[in-house]
C-alpha cells in the first residue's frame, strides 16, 4: 500500500514564490507520492544537519490524506530524526574543522555567533538544551552539530534528541488527528506568516535558553 492520497489534496494558493515557497512546495510534494514516507524519513534526516525546512509540514501533508497512520508518521519523523542528529554530531565531531565554513555560509539558522552561543549553553546543561531545540524551532542543526565539535557525549544527544522529537512530532499527530484538513489550509494559505512567526519563536528561543539552569 502506497502513502498517495486518495483524496485530492489541498490547493495552494497562487502568489508571490521565493525560495523558500518552492522548497516548501517540493517538500509538499511527497505526500502525492508513493513514496511519502521514505521522503519524510529523508527530509527528517536531512532537516537534522543542513535541509531548512521543518519534517512537520510533510508530516501534516500525509496525515490529512492518512489519518489513521498520523502516529506512524509521527513515529518515522522522529526516528529518522534522531538518526539526521547523530550525523550531526559526527560531523562537528570529526569534521567540524574542515566544514565549518560551509555551514557559516550556506546554511540557514548557522553563524558563528549562534555556535559560539550553543558552545556556551552545552557547558550549563547540554541535555535541557538538546531537549529545548529538539522540541522548539530554534535550529535543531545548529545544536547537534555544536554536540559533537564540543565533544557532548553521543548518548546525551540520542536521548535529549528523542525526547524532544518525540514530543514535538507526537503532538503534530494529535493535532492532525482533531483538526486534519483544515490545520493543512491554514499552512497553506499563511505561509510566509507562518515563517516569520516561527523565526520570531526561534529568536524567543535563544532568549529562552539563556536562562536555562546551570550546573
Amino acid at each position: 500500500m502506497t502513502d498517495q492520497a486518495s483524496e485530492p489534496q489541498a490547493t495552494v494558493p497562487r502568489g508571490p514564490r521565493g525560495w523558500l515557497r518552492r522548497l516548501y512546495l517540493w517538500v509538499l510534494s511527497w505526500a502525492d507520492s508513493p513514496y511519502g514516507t521514505a521522503g519524510l524519513a529523508g527530509i527528517s534526516f536531512a532537516e537534522s544537519s543542513f535541509f531548512p525546512i521543518p519534517p512537520d509540514v510533510l508530516q501534516i501533508a500525509l496525515s490529512v490524506s492518512r489519518p489513521q497512520r498520523a502516529f506512524l508518521f509521527a513515529a518515522v519523523s522522529t526516528v529518522a530524526s534522531v538518526a539526521g542528529g547523530a550525523l550531526g554530531w559526527a560531523i562537528g565531531w570529526g569534521l567540524w574543522q574542515a566544514t565549518s565554513g560551509f555551514f557559516f555560509d550556506w546554511i540557514p539558522g548557522f553563524s558563528e555567533e549562534h555556535f559560539a552561543y550553543v558552545e556556551e549553553q552545552y557547558q550549563a546543561n547540554a541535555g535541557i538544551a538538546i531537549f529545548a531545540a529538539a522540541f522548539t524551532p530554534i535550529p535543531f542543526k545548529v545544536f547537534t552539530i555544536a554536540a559533537g565539535a564540543c565533544s557532548v557525549p553521543l548518548t546525551t544527544l540520542l536521548l535529549a534528541s528523542t525526547a524532544g522529537r518525540g514530543l514535538r512530532f507526537f503532538l503534530v499527530a494529535c493535532v492532525m488527528r482533531i483538526f486534519g484538513e483544515q490545520a493543512k489550509r491554514i499552512l497553506n494559505r499563511n505561509l510566509e506568516l507562518v515563517t516569520l512567526v516561527l523565526g520570531g519563536l526561534i529568536v524567543a528561543g535563544f532568549v529562552a535558553i539563556r536562562y536555562l539552569p546551570r550546573h
